[in-house]
């Protein structure tokens, strides 16, 4: 889609220092298994005590990175509320579960699986925000956050709103971390994050994160100029797409600055990568992968580290390319507004 919008704020709770502001990137050390989780903020200071008590770790995670994206933007009631999630809330999931099982399907405690449903992060930010507009989420896996997204760029261009928060958010556990290594989503090996590029063999690292963004038609100092999405595409098709893609805002690949980069260590979808930086091959290239670990958003914290590349170095285009698992490839382009 080339309607483009302008990124007022943002915000991101993940494996890394993030959620301060600043952005210093920190290979973490692994210990046990090949999974990443959050540094959790304090959340006293965005959630009422009697109301934290009751939220699992993903709805605290998100409705305080919205906020948070809130405050930054000095916004108080957005025009829509966007997100994406490609699992929502796994802990209330597997806890209704455990627990239909445990009492035989008799006397269950109706808040896990109220909690596990997927808009329940959108309900609660437009709770607090006594927001009563537009509220939308996407569940499509790996292109859960590039829709909501796609879809805050339609609300902008339409007329329906002017300013857009839009988000993803997603959560690892013992028991998913389980069910995804068996069809080979992790590495068999115990893998560092500082390893992980150099890795020969499929699977990836784990990880969760949620990050927010505060859309607008108003100018700003970053310009999400387009997006482009591709299903289950050939090696050509990307190739031949991303051409596309930079032609149709008058770009040829010798112009990016800066290349932001999902590539996760999986040997399985390597080639995608290593043809899309053979494209564009003077820019600086940044791989956000192990620095969050790979679940079905983690696009939501490559578009906010190349927000973050292009504040502390001197970058004028930026393209951000993901693949999930071969399926689901994403392009975007973000331009800094001189």
């Amino acid at each position: 889609m080339k309607a483009k919008c302008y990124i007022k704020g943002y915000a991101a709770i993940s494996p890394q220092e993030s959620f301060s502001g600043g952005f210093a990137p920190h290979l973490l050390t692994l210990e046990g298994k090949n999974m990443m989780h959050v540094k959790e903020p304090d959340y006293s200071g965005f959630i009422p005590p009697n109301s934290l008590r009751r939220m699992s770790r993903v709805l605290k995670m998100g409705l305080t990175a919205a906020l948070q994206c809130l405050r930054n933007s000095n916004a108080k009631i957005p025009g829509a509320i966007i997100t994406g999630t490609g699992r929502g809330s796994l802990q209330d999931t597997e806890k209704f579960l455990h627990n239909i099982r445990e009492y035989s399907e008799t006397a269950l405690n109706p808040t896990p699986f109220i909690q596990s449903t997927y808009n329940s992060v959108n309900g609660l930010i437009a709770l607090q925000q006594q927001c009563t507009e537009y509220n939308n989420t996407f569940v499509h896996r790996g292109f859960s956050f590039e829709h909501a997204v796609l879809d805050s760029m339609m609300q902008l261009a339409e007329g329906n709103a002017t300013e857009v928060l839009a988000g993803a958010f997603d959560e690892i556990t013992d028991e998913h971390f389980y069910i995804k290594s068996r069809i080979g989503y992790w590495k068999k090996e115990l893998t560092q994050p500082a390893e992980l590029l150099e890795s020969a063999t499929g699977g990836s690292i784990a990880g969760e994160g949620a990050a927010f963004f505060l859309f607008t038609s108003q100018p700003s100092d970053i310009c999400l100029e387009g997006i482009k999405m591709l299903y289950k595409p050939s090696e050509e098709e990307v190739q031949q797409a991303l051409q596309n893609f930079l032609s149709s805002h008058d770009l040829a690949g010798e112009e990016i600055d800066l290349l932001v980069s999902g590539r996760n260590g999986d040997a399985r979808y390597a080639q995608f990568y290593d043809n899309v930086e053979r494209q564009i091959p003077d820019a600086k290239v940044f791989y956000f992968k192990p620095y969050c670990g790979e679940y079905d958003t983690a696009g939501a914290f490559g578009l906010w580290a190349a927000i973050k590349e292009m504040e502390q170095w001197p970058a004028n285009n930026a393209v951000i390319y993901n693949n999930f698992y071969g399926e689901q490839h994403t392009f975007m382009l973000l331009r800094k507004v001189v």
